[in-house]
């Protein structure tokens, strides 16, 4: 299925992020400040391995990624809605759900205005881009919040298991180990497996030229 492809200016200026869904798998925001090095604490905390808890649950058709990471999101916030109900939020059609600004505008509005949308522009994402991922996911997790994204593409994961959406697809950060070396993913698309762990430059590329909400 072909993504759509939305411009929009709320929220960032510009900002071009594509949306898109698939059943299953086939096998710009203003940059937070790097953590100081005066917060050994939270370094330490940062250091650990971290995972939200969550209340998982599938997509049921091959449209419904956006509303169902959506929903995952929300769940560990202690939000209960249904996929229906978030995906009427998210004016998500057949045709999927337009792009990462309606995920941070429908967590927004439910979960009280933190989430921010940022994209990552490439083809492939740059250093600078995977660092900035790292901390956003960081900061958010920490606080709390799984972050959503929107992916295209094939990769593989830690345990070697392959995941391909090259129609677009989204799906939900939940954790992070090794300081955010490695993010843990709950995947709408996949309840064989629910959640596994991916590298992060890999999950980095899999947002390229799309968007997250964080």
């Amino acid at each position: 299925m072909n993504p759509i492809v939305q411009k929009s200016g709320l929220s960032v200026v510009g900002l071009l992020v594509a949306g898109g869904c698939a059943l299953g798998p086939a096998v710009a925001a203003q940059a937070a400040p790097a953590p100081s090095a005066s917060t050994s604490s939270s370094q330490t905390q940062r250091s650990a391995e971290r995972v939200l808890g969550i209340d998982y649950q599938a997509q049921p058709n091959f449209y419904y990624c956006g509303p169902a990471a959506t929903r995952i999101a929300l769940s560990a916030q202690g939000k209960v809605l249904s996929q229906d109900e978030v995906a009427k939020l998210l004016g998500t059609t057949e045709a999927g759900t337009a792009s990462a600004l309606d995920t941070t505008r429908v967590l927004n509005e439910l979960t009280g205005g933190k989430y921010r949308t940022t994209e990552i522009r490439d083809s492939v994402a740059r250093p600078d881009q995977v660092e900035q991922l790292r901390r956003d996911v960081l900061a958010a997790v920490d606080a709390g919040r799984p972050v959503v994204a929107n992916i295209k593409g094939t990769t593989v994961d830690t345990d070697g298991n392959p995941h391909s959406y090259e129609g677009g697809h989204y799906l939900t950060l939940v954790g992070y180990r090794d300081g955010g070396d490695s993010i843990r993913v709950a995947d709408p698309a996949d309840p064989t497996l629910g959640e596994y762990w991916m590298s992060l430059p890999k999950v980095a590329n899999w947002i390229a030229e799309r968007g997250y909400s964080s």
